[in-house]
């Protein structure tokens, strides 16, 4: 399979198992994103994603060039012809982190965009080479890089086509952290380990106002943060959490 599918406790990990093409991704492993996230997207029991990808040379190199660009330029004016990924179409409110060792390219620099936190090994290395094939980002890049780093280093990737290390993406914000290879899937491990002790219905919601205000005005912003706060103030889990905070004790979350 082109996407391996694995759960550990409440940890679901994505592997895109193409190492032989630099995890390039064609139809069949977008037909199979899909799929695996809405397995994830509708399982109680995991409340974390990682995304990552097999070997050491490659976390995705983006579209295949022979296969799903191909299928991109027939189908250019069926936007629905694409199965909707949580790139675009398929909106996913667990946290998702991404696990980048090796090439992040293209596509999978939007794939790994997409995601709310991303860790790097020292090996990691970042850009947009679209331009330099007659095209440009088109899985989010344009509108995702900016919103995480300034416009002008944004431009400056995706414009002129440059590649980062994992150091300076770090640097301009594009990571949160920069890790040895042996010390990448286990940091990432723990810091989804420490997203799985709050409570779910939270951090799901804080993810939607922090995506979906991104959009909006700041006063359409405030009234979506003060609606999900209003629907959490009437959940079991805040009660829990009260509860433990005075009861000085950890909380038992159920996602209810």
């Amino acid at each position: 399979m082109a996407i391996e599918y694995v759960k550990e406790g409440r940890l679901a990990i994505f592997t895109i198992n193409r190492p032989e093409v630099g995890n390039a991704i064609n139809m069949a492993t977008i037909q199979e994103l899909r799929e695996t996230m809405v397995a994830f997207q509708e399982d109680p029991e995991v409340l974390v994603g990682v995304i990552t990808g097999a070997g050491e040379k490659a976390f995705c190199t983006g579209a295949d060039i022979r296969d799903t660009l191909p299928f991109m330029k027939e189908h250019r004016d069926m936007p629905d012809a694409f199965p909707p990924t949580f790139m675009r179409g398929l909106s996913i409110w667990e946290p998702l982190i991404a696990a980048i060792d090796g090439l992040a390219l293209g596509g999978g620099l939007e794939l790994a965009l997409a995601c709310d936190l991303r860790i790097a090994s020292n090996n990691a290395r970042f850009g947009f080479p679209e331009v330099s094939r007659g095209l440009m980002p088109g899985w989010g890049g344009t509108q995702r890089l900016p919103r995480t780093i300034s416009l002008t280093k944004a431009a400056k990737l995706i414009i002129m086509g440059k590649i980062i290390d994992a150091e300076e993406a770090c640097r301009i914000g594009l990571v949160n952290k920069v890790v040895s290879y042996e010390e990448l899937m286990p940091t990432v491990k723990e810091w989804a380990a420490t997203i799985c002790e709050k409570a779910p219905l939270a951090t799901q919601a804080a993810k939607q106002a922090l995506v979906g205000g991104l959009g909006m005005t700041l006063e359409d912003g405030l009234k979506l943060e003060q609606s999900l706060l209003n629907y959490l103030m009437g959940t079991a889990d805040f009660d829990e959490g009260i509860r433990a905070f005075s009861e000085k004790r950890k909380p038992v979350y159920k996602g209810k």
